[in-house]
């Protein structure tokens, strides 16, 4: 076989023929493992809303019902000493501002000594009936170390502070950020304060967009 200048052209082997086929096989099917990869691959949640937890009662809940709502997310214990005091201030802030708008969620910790020893049923049950909470419980977890929850670490490394008692308090934006957060001794009027300017801004932007 001749090419088109005249000068004859050497045919590739049987073997450099096989070694080709084999060559782009292995590269295409190095592209699809890696498109799989890619496509089967856990999406990283990008706020708090993206995950999802445990309720009370062992069963998984997506926190997207909560998307659109102002947040206050806390560690809560029952025997600390700062568990009434709390328990009764978030019920009374979770009651005026009106689950449409605003959610108290707690999140029960037991790595603070032994503040909270119930199980996770038993600690709803418990703040019901002495403390007449009607906000959402979630279950026992696990805030510091390895086996933090990955809900409540998005909340702590959006911060770059982990609890070092319980009643620490997120609030989280409609977009599932954190905007601010108070530790054990701090005032509750401030939450309040802020916790109300938010919902606020939730109220006047659906106003706005009817």
């Amino acid at each position: 076989m001749e090419a088109l200048g005249g000068y004859p052209t050497k045919s590739p082997s049987p073997r450099a023929r096989v070694l080709t086929v084999l060559l782009c096989m292995a590269v295409g099917a190095g592209c699809l493992f890696l498109l799989q990869t890619r496509l089967l691959r856990p999406r990283k949640p990008e706020d708090f809303y993206s995950f999802e937890v445990k309720d009370a009662r062992g069963r998984s809940v997506s926190l997207e019902r909560y998307r659109g709502k102002a947040s206050l997310v806390v560690n809560v214990a029952s025997e600390s000493a700062q568990t009434e005091p709390n328990y009764r201030s978030m019920q009374e802030l979770h009651r005026e501002l009106a689950t449409s708008h605003f959610n108290v969620l707690a999140f029960p910790c037991g790595q603070f000594g032994e503040t909270e020893p119930r199980t996770s049923r038993d600690i709803e049950a418990h703040a019901k009936s002495t403390y007449g909470t009607t906000f959402p419980f979630f279950s026992k977890i696990k805030i510091m170390g390895s086996e933090a929850d990955p809900a409540f670490k998005f909340l702590t490394d959006s911060v770059q502070k982990i609890p070092k008692w319980n009643f620490w308090k997120f609030l989280v934006n409609p977009e599932g950020k954190v905007v601010r957060f108070w530790r054990t001794d701090e005032s509750m009027d401030d939450v309040r304060q802020e916790a109300t300017a938010l919902v606020r801004e939730i109220i006047l932007k659906k106003r706005v967009e009817l």
